[in-house]
């Protein structure tokens, strides 16, 4: 149950779009299932529900964010989940490249006009430091087993007919929510932070959701119908705000975020189990704007992406250590 800090129960965000089949419908589930998740680690989304709702705004979610390693033995990268969204109707809608970063990025799109984008991400280990590049190796060894043929199957061929949708369901949340190696130990999550702090995001918190989307555009009403209203808005109630707006006013998009919160994530310190607070996610909020579609010639909203704003996002999760 979605609670507001008021006691308010909110449905997820995804429980208004129609479903017109039963993989969509399935896919909607998941991605409720992953911000039940998501939203109870990140404690300001139940503020910025609580705004909405008092405001008689509505909530769309935009795009949903994921991060993973590109490595070649074994095959890891954006193909990690990829695959398991392109059973369920996904497509590659742009491709992104962040050199200072060592990033590459594609955005996916589904045919369901109200469904969220994608932005899957991963980090090229082979421009790291030879020291970096052994820290994840060493990790990426205990990699679980690649999603099975059998699995994008059944997704690709997901009807009414279908007799066990909830352990399919079950599977998808695991892919994304459970770490898929061994836990790291904390000298070198710390180690590697120092030469890439989105590497030692990965490491300790897999290919978990990074961060889900408002488009304020959706919002519907005058006292929330822009990116500094709602910052604003947020920030009014206590909720701390990234300094800078991404974009220029009007442009075509113009992003900005809560601040990352910090929760424990599990390590191995000298060979034990053990605990140490990293950062985990933030909470993105964009303004997207129109423009000519040349194409046609007509106005339209702009729906990708741009490399420098995705870049100053990125440091949201930066954690300095020594």
């Amino acid at each position: 149950m979605n609670l507001t800090p008021d006691g308010f129960e909110l449905p997820g965000p995804h429980r208004a779009i129609q479903a017109r089949n039963e993989r969509e419908r399935f896919t909607l589930e998941l991605f409720d299932r992953l911000w039940a998740r998501y939203r109870q680690r990140v404690s300001y989304v139940a503020t910025y529900e609580s705004i909405v709702r008092e405001a008689g705004a509505t909530f769309f979610n935009d795009h949903i964010a994921f991060r993973t390693f590109a490595n070649q033995h074994p095959m890891t990268g954006i193909a990690s989940l990829s695959r398991l969204f392109e059973a369920i109707d996904y497509r590659p809608a742009g491709v992104y490249h962040f050199p200072d970063k060592h990033l590459n990025a594609i955005h996916y799109q589904h045919a369901h006009p109200e469904f969220p984008k994608l932005f899957i991400s991963e980090l090229k280990m082979w421009e790291l430091s030879s020291e970096s590049q052994q820290i994840i190796e060493d990790v990426l060894n205990s990699h679980r087993g690649a999603v099975s043929r059998a699995t994008l199957g059944s997704l690709a061929s997901l009807n009414d007919a279908v007799p066990d949708k909830s352990a399919l369901l079950d599977e998808l949340v695991a892919q994304v929510e459970s770490l898929p190696w061994s836990l790291p130990r904390r000298e070198a999550v710390e180690r590697l932070n120092r030469e890439s702090q989105y590497a030692a995001w990965v490491l300790v918190h897999g290919y978990n959701v990074n961060h889900f989307t408002s488009l304020v555009n959706s919002h519907g009403v005058a006292s929330l119908n822009g990116l500094e209203k709602t910052i604003d808005a947020l920030a009014a109630a206590g909720v701390p705000m990234k300094a800078d707006i991404e974009g220029e006013p009007e442009s075509k998009l113009r992003q900005s975020a809560t601040e990352a919160v910090v929760i424990d994530v599990a390590v191995t310190d000298q060979g034990r189990s053990a605990t140490m607070p990293w950062t985990y996610a933030y909470f993105e909020l964009a303004e997207r704007n129109p423009v000519v579609d040349p194409s046609t010639g007509e106005l339209v909203r702009f729906e990708g992406f741009l490399g420098p704003q995705a870049t100053n996002l990125f440091e949201m999760t930066r954690v300095d250590t020594k």
